[in-house]
């Protein structure tokens, strides 16, 4: 049961941080922090922020919150496994 309940953590949280983004997206913010960001890195930035799409935008946060349960699983299980 334990697993679930990282599974569902990391999910919730994978699903959150993807659901800020889409939201930087939409405000059209996201391009300058993402150059922002990878400045603070001595990097050049090659991408470039599409157009917000509100189909796209809920497909990402699905697939980050089933990608964030599938990790946590994972990683419980494994921690389980070897911290006996």
């Amino acid at each position: 049961m334990k697993a679930h309940k990282v599974g569902l953590t990391l999910g919730i949280f994978f699903g959150l941080m993807h659901a800020i983004w889409e939201v930087l997206v939409y405000l059209g913010w996201a391009q300058s922090l993402m150059d922002w960001k990878l400045g603070l890195h001595s990097l050049n930035n090659p991408f470039i922020v599409g157009n917000f799409n509100l189909g796209m935008a809920i497909e990402l946060v699905i697939v980050a919150i089933i990608g964030g349960y599938i990790i946590g699983m994972v990683f419980s299980a494994v921690f389980n496994k070897f911290h006996k």
